[in-house]
Order: structure tokens, then C-alpha cells, then sequence
């Protein structure tokens, strides 16, 4: 069972656009230069186990997750809601984001 929440693109943007939240991409740096969601702040999956305390360190607030397709994003909330964090949702693949991305 699932600790974090899982949404559509459509909805993470009406969050995006209408709350304070944190957008965590966990692609490498070579797939987020080539285009990412504004804002976003990149910690690599293989690097969420150890930095993501240091970089998150409120886990309560509302971070929105994604990755290339939905697998990594997926694997990223399993891990950081064993580390705590309380409002963790997944957003799936920037492959599915239809809005406009930063290159």
C-alpha cells in the first residue's frame, strides 16, 4: 500500500498553480536539461536515499513528484515516505505533462 498520493498532470498543475508547493524531478541532469516543469528542483533518484532530508527538510509540506514516465517518481515517494514525509504526490512522466516546459 501506497503512502503517497497519485494524481494526473491536469491536477498537479492546478496545484502547481494554486498552492506553495515543492516540484521534485528525480531524472538525471542530462534528461532534465533537455527540458523540465518550471521550478522544478532535480535530485536524481539514486541520490533521494541520502540528500533528500537536506534538501527537503520540512516533511509536511506538499511535494509534487515526477520523473521520465512514472517509474522512478513512484520509487522516489516509496522511499521518502519511509523517511517520514507526510504529503508526497506523484504526478507521473514529464512524457504526459501537456503544458509548457522549460529547455
Amino acid at each position: 500500500m501506497n503512502n503517497f498520493k497519485m494524481i494526473k498532470a491536469v491536477e498537479a498543475k492546478k496545484i502547481m498553480d494554486t498552492t506553495n508547493c515543492k516540484i521534485l524531478d528525480v531524472r538525471t541532469p542530462e534528461e532534465f536539461e533537455q527540458g523540465h516543469i518550471d521550478n522544478a528542483i532535480l535530485l536524481p533518484l539514486d541520490q533521494i536515499n541520502d540528500k533528500v532530508e537536506e534538501v527537503f527538510k520540512n516533511k509536511d509540506e506538499t511535494i509534487l513528484v515526477y520523473c521520465r514516465s512514472g517509474v522512478r517518481s513512484k520509487q522516489a515517494c516509496n522511499i521518502m515516505v519511509k523517511k517520514g514525509y507526510t504529503n508526497i504526490i506523484e504526478f507521473g512522466g514529464i512524457v504526459d505533462w501537456p503544458f509548457e516546459i522549460i529547455l
